[in-house]
């Protein structure tokens, strides 16, 4: 068997195939991201079966890593090239983190449940990712003294658009892509920064964990 068909019958190439470009995400920066990571070292020994489903699966804390094809979107509509700096709030698992540092000069990415945060900088230190920065803390407050960013990804719902990190953070003519609504009816939406204005254009329907903290929801 050639070199080819070994690549296109690996888990990681059919997962890509199936989930994400035949459902129309056809970005090659996306897609080459999407294969320089490798999923297995995001999930336990009891999800790892999961590395490659097309559902979401749990990563403890009452957290979840999205689906690949979840990420190849909310990544392709982010719209990131190499010169950017990213805000990212949730890091989760650091896939997507991961991701985004393969499209990005720099990504500064935030997260409240600190066990989380340790191990997903253990991964993405242990794949050789360095252009990563991270902080405990609540992520709807953004990073300030690193901002303004190119971008800002955010990879859990708020109730609301969180307006006051959005205008406060995201530079003029920049792009943030998150979820909004209540958990019955979130949307995914794109966000435009246009001076104080923030134009938002739904992406579509979608399930996230709650956004917890200031501009987001109240712990439970």
């Amino acid at each position: 068997m050639n070199e080819v068909n070994v690549k296109a019958s690996s888990p990681l190439e059919r997962m890509i195939q199936q989930q994400v470009v035949d459902r129309g995400i056809r970005d090659d920066r996306v897609l080459a991201a999407l294969r320089a990571v490798p999923r297995e070292p995001f999930f336990n020994d009891e999800t790892r079966p999961d590395a490659y489903a097309d559902r979401p699966a749990a990563i403890g804390h009452g957290q979840t890593i999205s689906t690949m094809h979840i990420v190849a979107l909310m990544s392709q509509r982010l719209d990131v090239q190499a010169h950017h700096r990213v805000l990212e709030l949730g890091t989760g698992s650091g896939y997507q983190t991961a991701v985004l540092a393969k499209l990005a000069g720099e990504v500064w990415t935030i997260e409240r449940v600190k066990p989380l945060l340790d191990e997903a900088f253990e991964r993405l230190m242990s794949l050789g990712i360095r252009n990563v920065h991270y902080l405990y803390a609540d992520g709807t407050l953004g990073w300030l003294k690193e901002a303004p960013f190119d971008r800002v990804l955010i990879t859990a719902g708020a109730p609301e658009l969180p307006r006051e990190l959005l205008l406060g953070q995201l530079k003029n003519g920049g792009v943030a892509v998150l979820p909004v609504g209540p958990l019955s009816r979130q949307m995914l939406v794109e966000v435009r920064r246009n001076g104080t204005e923030l134009q938002v254009t739904d992406i579509c329907p979608c399930r996230f964990v709650k956004l917890i903290g200031q501009e987001g929801w109240g712990a439970d």
